[in-house]
């Protein structure tokens, strides 16, 4: 796949993304994170900050690990995963910067957290979003994942949607 974004300051970046894990307090997650507490805040009124969630979470210690996707050395894009159980994990923190979107990134963060998931034994993947978040909700769904309970106690069902997905076939 050939991708062409374009830079924040409207130059074009190069082409396929080029993905690394990295800390969760690394500088490029916080900023990124940051970047979708403030898009979350927009839709929603409210946000989680991402600053409050350990960084062991998304430790390899754990099971866990954080993706920033760069392109043309720009981060464009982030995720997270992380183990709930022995056959579970569980998406977290999937953002993609305005000016790349369209181009595959959230789908290669995607595919490179699941197939994580599906080296440690994990048999099937968890997720929220926002219900205003169509972006994000049409990504989800392309990639084979469907509603399910909410598995996060208190959460707000007028504003959140759960969703899972088999790995099966990952």
């Amino acid at each position: 796949m050939t991708l062409v974004p374009i830079a924040s300051d409207g130059s074009v970046l190069g082409a396929n993304p080029v993905l690394s894990e990295v800390p969760y307090d690394h500088p490029d997650a916080r900023s990124l994170t940051q970047s979708l507490r403030a898009e979350q805040a927009s839709l929603y009124g409210f946000a989680d900050d991402p600053a409050d969630t350990p960084s062991v979470v998304f430790d390899a210690s754990t099971d866990g690990r954080f993706v920033v996707a760069y392109v043309g050395g720009e981060p464009v894009g982030c995720g997270g995963i992380r183990r709930l159980d022995t056959r579970t994990a569980e998406i977290k923190r999937m953002y993609t910067v305005d000016h790349a979107r369209g181009y595959g990134i959230g789908t290669g963060i995607l595919d490179h957290l699941e197939r994580h998931a599906a080296s440690f034994g994990a048999d099937k993947v968890l997720l929220e979003t926002g219900r205003h978040n169509m972006a994000a909700l049409a990504l989800y769904r392309r990639a084979g994942y469907g509603p399910c309970r909410s598995y996060v106690p208190g959460r707000d069902l007028q504003v959140n949607r759960a969703m899972t997905k088999r790995l099966d076939s990952v």
